[in-house]
């Protein structure tokens, strides 16, 4: 498939980091297509965009929103060159090991990674399928297994690991089909999940998961966990 506009879906896109990756892609010259809960945060965010935006509603917990919502940009844009995978929850604040909150970690796990998994399984194969793809999966540093020193958070943690691990499996499976896969740590942002005492803004937050989603063609960047356009330890 050819494409004279690159097209961009970026989950959780309607506030925060995930709205301005969805700025910066659009000011970069790609379509974006705005993916949240509701449609109606969808819009708005749309309006502060511009016309380069488009609405979705896409809830990442469920596999029938998922692929409605996909179908529904295919019809809208043709087909998703860019996928940023940025929707997520941190529910665990006050918990520590050894102790579980089951439901919490389920939760968690459901929009974190399997949520992630969802959206991968529903528009990578047409990545594929055309040659080129940007895959970016937001992480955080907190699910690095090399730079864990503590129990705090215990479910957001392991779901980040488990997305890292995510990562580095489907760029090892999609090695040259011209589909490229990496993880972003965004850094603590000034956002709903960051609060706003964190020491970065969301411009600063987005620098990175825009950068490895406008990956030139030719460059074989996969399977990495960067900060800061730098690589960090998995």
């Amino acid at each position: 498939m050819q494409h004279g506009r690159r097209t961009a879906l970026v989950t959780g896109g309607a506030r925060g980091i995930g709205l301005e990756v969805c700025r910066q892609l659009a000011d970069r010259g790609l379509r974006v297509l705005v993916a949240a809960r509701k449609r109606e945060a969808a819009e708005e965010a749309c309006r502060t965009i511009g016309a380069a935006a488009l609405p979705l509603a896409m809830d990442v917990t469920s596999a029938k929103s998922v692929g409605e919502a996909v179908g529904e940009a295919r019809a809208l844009a043709g087909g998703i060159d860019v996928l940023v995978n940025n929707a997520g929850v941190s529910l665990d604040g006050q918990l520590r090991p050894p102790y579980v909150d089951e439901d919490l970690l389920r939760a968690t796990l459901d929009t974190n990674l399997t949520g992630a998994w969802r959206v991968v399984e529903a528009v990578v194969p047409g990545m594929v399928e055309s040659g080129y793809g940007r895959v970016v999966n937001v992480t955080s540093s907190y699910g690095s297994l090399s730079l864990m020193d503590s129990g705090r958070h215990p479910a957001y943690r392991i779901s980040k690991t488990a997305l890292n691990a995510l990562t580095r499996m489907l760029a090892a499976e999609l090695a040259g089909t011209g589909v490229l896969v990496n993880a972003a740590d965004p850094g603590w942002t000034r956002s709903g999940m960051g609060g706003p005492s964190a020491p970065r803004g969301p411009e600063e937050g987005a620098d990175t998961p825009v950068w490895l989603a406008t990956l030139p063609e030719g460059d074989g960047t996969t399977g990495g966990l960067f900060a800061g356009r730098r690589p960090l330890p998995w």
